[in-house]
């Protein structure tokens, strides 16, 4: 094994760890911390993957702002822990568990789907915005719209755990 994949998977490790640091921390403090270590440690492997452009990005948007956003709204609300009252209903797991084996067996099928071949981009160039724009949205849609359906299924998620129960008065009425 040479230099460069002894690296990438030492760095690959650390991203792994630090995704499970982000959900495993019973501190909200740290877990924003692990997540801002673990969009460094993904920064870092696609520079190692020559996707320049991604890094950047990723340290610009997710690292420098949705991070920093995540510690002032920590800061502004407190950390004290929640109470959850997914406990008083008892089918609220068994519905998060089969939407989620609905979710990874449609994403193993197209996976199935897709004919196995080295896929190369022809002009990558450090990851140019236009080109890569281009191959995501004609060749990879798919997986752009699996991952828009992820995202939406935990904007739900976060919604169903914040909201107040229909008994609770709100302190600004």
């Amino acid at each position: 094994m040479d230099f460069a994949t002894i690296f990438f998977i030492l760095v690959g490790a650390l991203s792994v760890g630090a995704a499970v640091g982000v959900v495993m921390s019973r501190v909200a403090v740290h877990s924003a911390l692990f997540l801002l270590t673990h969009f460094a440690t993904l920064a870092v492997l696609y520079i190692t993957l020559d996707a320049q452009f991604l890094g950047a990005a990723q340290i610009i948007i997710y690292a420098g702002g949705i991070v920093i956003l995540i510690l002032f709204v920590i800061m502004l609300i407190g950390s004290q822990e929640i109470e959850t009252r997914a406990a008083y209903r008892t089918w609220v797991p068994y519905a998060g568990l089969a939407l989620g084996l609905v979710l990874l067996s449609s994403m193993t099928y197209a996976i199935m789907q897709t004919p196995i071949k080295p896929v190369a981009v022809p002009a990558n160039e450090g990851g140019v915005p236009i080109v890569l724009g281009m191959f995501l949205y004609t060749q990879n849609i798919l997986l752009v719209e699996l991952a828009s359906v992820l995202l939406l299924v935990a904007l739900l998620g976060a919604l169903l755990l914040a909201r107040k129960p229909k008994d609770e008065k709100s302190p600004i009425s």
